[in-house]
């Protein structure tokens, strides 16, 4: 059976969203480091770099929450929607990420170096945290099982 190209356009994803699997799991993880990473913004730059620690955490979080369900989404209509979805996205999330600082640049409560440096350190340390437990697999994607691997030589 052949596919032509308009068959890959409009094909649909059904069945789980390892995308929204492995935001979830970055969710949780910055959950689990917001205390630390407000507490040394609060050392740093004091209350006003804990409380835009703590907004630039949000922010995060929620980035990647979007992210998730913008995939998931497109996915589930079709793929050349899953692939606008993934690069328009991208362009979205940054714009909000821009307005979310922006609309906030000028609040007494707002200290800019403990904003930026937390959205920078938060994305890329999740990031980085979360590669771990991904499966690197097309045809596993998602998290990692809990099932034992086979190493290469069990396989052969």
């Amino acid at each position: 059976m052949s596919t032509t190209a308009g068959d890959a356009f409009t094909t649909r994803f059904d069945g789980p969203a390892p995308e929204v699997a492995v935001s979830n799991d970055i969710i949780k993880r910055g959950l689990i480091v917001a205390p630390v990473l407000i507490a040394i913004a609060a050392v740093i730059w004091g209350g006003d770099g804990a409380w835009s620690s703590t907004y630039a955490i949000a922010i995060v979080l929620l980035n990647f929450a979007l992210a998730a369900a913008l995939i998931a989404g497109a996915a589930r209509i079709s793929v050349g929607l899953m692939m606008g979805a993934t690069m328009f996205g991208y362009l979205i999330r940054l714009a909000l990420i821009f307005l979310a600082v922006w609309l906030v640049k000028d609040a007494g409560w707002i200290s800019l170096p403990a904003l930026g440096s937390t959205i920078i350190v938060t994305h890329l340390g999740l990031l980085f945290w979360e590669m771990k437990y991904v499966a690197l697999s097309l045809s596993q994607p998602g998290l990692k099982s809990d099932a034992p691997q086979l190493s290469r030589e069990q396989t052969i």
